[in-house]
């Protein structure tokens, strides 16, 4: 009688094996759910960038103020007739001598 309930809790711990680390096993199953909800987060974040990518084409395409925008903050155009004014920062540091010391011409 001993026997029959050794093999049995032996054949039972073998069957139990490819359930929880077989190739198809729950911890592989956990493993996979995990990977693929990470994938769904990095493609909702890609998804919301493509969004606005694409709004930001159709802005490009169709009207003039994103270009205009562009110009201004990312090659410091400015339009005819306008006046440039930078506002610097009270607490910058401002460098006292130039690298270089300019030489003064003579006056005649």
């Amino acid at each position: 009688m001993r026997l029959i309930a050794l093999s049995f809790a032996a054949l039972l711990l073998l069957i139990q094996y490819p359930l929880w680390l077989g190739k198809g096993g729950w911890l592989r199953v956990w493993e996979l759910d995990r990977q693929v909800s990470q994938v769904k987060a990095n493609n909702d974040k890609l998804k919301e960038r493509n969004g606005k990518l694409e709004s930001e084409v159709q802005d490009l395409k169709n009207g003039t103020d994103a270009v205009e925008e562009r110009a201004r903050f990312e090659l410091g155009m400015i339009k005819k007739n306008e006046i440039f004014v930078q506002i610097l920062d009270s607490n910058a540091v401002m460098p006292n001598k130039p690298d270089h010391p300019v030489q003064e011409t003579p006056k005649p």
